[in-house]
């Protein structure tokens, strides 16, 4: 099987550098070095082993705190196709090759083997799950209740001309720019054509970088709907005392995911993810003058000066999926996850796993985690990995109920 990701979009025209001899559909040879196209292109590479292709400004992390351009390189087939907005550029590779990319951009190579096993069969499954369900296969949904409600969540895009994107949105692919280890290819290897499985069913196997500490159900993210292995667990193997949301985030129980070992998060952590510092447990501080400017610049919505911000709703994790919101002017409640993330940060918060302290001049918000939560946490992950746990150990502590199969 082969996937097509795409790369860039919207692009006048492309330059691509290639290394090694390609061929477009007619037999016409391109060899090394750059080429600029202008108009549609397939270009399939005489040895895919040790041919490639090089994009700059490759925008990675669009939207988030990270957002940068890089110079990517990619092995597989090169491929063109131009709509009404330009150009789009599409790497087609085959599965297993786009699955050790994915464990070694999402994570680095440098991971413990039985993460990147785990990751290997989750990558796989979520990429999988839209093609054995057509019916779910995720256009961007949303909803306005009403003039004071925004309740609006992200879907899976289903993309006009390739399976995935290869950003964040869908899963981070960045070619063989990233080192592959002989652990990444050895990950791949063991668990070729394992799905993880729910009632024997491929699983939509969502994942983030952090649950701080529990994980979050499906429906506080996506619609409301039951997930039976999206459910909410702790990170660690047994579970604390029960506690309020607002107390479990105050404080720093242990958990799989609360470490600061630095040496396997540099091997875990890609450089750019390593440039988010606390994100077990994080702060941010706002006046109620930038708390409006956001809301009015996020959502085109002016309320004034901002005068509280409410929790109206959360799930077990802590994270919030109904904000109120109440300036000088009005009010609005934002929902849900991802909204709330957005509507109160240039890029994205940590996640929507906050509790807000009010001071005399500045709205200090103290958050848990990093990402959505759903799923498999990847540094809590990491740890379980060290300590010796499996990749199905991983998988079932993560997706209760489910099984690994080919």
């Amino acid at each position: 099987m082969n996937v097509s990701v795409g790369l860039v979009e919207k692009r006048p025209a492309v330059e691509v550098e290639l290394t090694g001899r390609f061929t477009d559909t007619s037999g016409r040879p391109y060899t090394s070095g750059r080429h600029r196209f202008t108009s549609e292109v397939a270009l399939t590479p005489s040895d895919p082993a040790s041919c490639s292709f090089a994009l700059d400004d490759v925008t990675i992390g669009i939207g988030f705190h990270w957002e940068r351009a890089e110079r990517e390189v990619f092995r597989g087939a090169f491929r063109l196709v131009r709509r009404e907005a330009g150009l789009t550029a599409i790497n087609d590779v085959a599965l297993d090759e786009y699955v050790k990319s994915v464990i070694s951009s999402e994570m680095s190579a440098s991971c413990p083997l039985e993460l990147l096993k785990a990751h290997a069969v989750i990558s796989r499954s979520w990429l999988w799950f839209p093609k054995a369900n057509p019916s779910r296969s995720g256009l961007k949904r949303s909803e306005r209740t009403n003039s004071r409600e925004i309740l609006r969540w992200y879907g899976r895009e289903a993309h006009r001309d390739f399976d995935v994107c290869a950003d964040d949105h869908c899963q981070r692919y960045q070619g063989i720019t990233k080192a592959f280890s002989p652990a990444a290819a050895e990950a791949v290897r063991a668990t070729a054509g394992e799905f993880l499985r729910y009632d024997g069913a491929v699983c939509d196997a969502r994942f983030s970088k952090s649950c701080g500490g529990i994980t979050e159900r499906y429906a506080t993210a996506w619609e409301d709907e039951n997930v039976p292995y999206l459910e909410s667990v702790y990170d660690g193997p047994a579970p604390p005392s029960p506690c309020k949301p607002e107390t479990w985030i105050r404080s720093s129980p242990p958990a799989y995911c609360n470490t600061d070992d630095s040496e396997l998060l540099s091997r875990v952590l890609q450089g750019f993810d390593r440039e988010t510092h606390n994100f077990y447990r994080w702060q941010v501080a706002y006046t109620p003058e930038e708390l409006a400017d956001l809301i009015r610049s996020r959502l085109a919505v002016d309320l004034g000066p901002i005068r509280g911000v409410q929790a109206l709703a959360r799930r077990p994790s802590g994270r919030i999926y109904r904000l109120k919101v109440t300036g000088e002017r009005d009010y609005v409640i934002i929902g849900k996850e991802l909204e709330i993330r957005r509507a109160l940060s240039r890029a994205h918060l940590y996640s929507s796993a906050f509790v807000v302290d009010r001071g005399p001049h500045r709205f200090v918000l103290r958050g848990a985690g990093w990402g959505h939560g759903v799923g498999l946490c990847q540094i809590g992950a990491a740890v379980m990995a060290t300590e010796g746990k499996t990749y199905r150990e991983i998988l079932q502590h993560y997706y209760r109920g489910t099984t690994v199969s080919a």
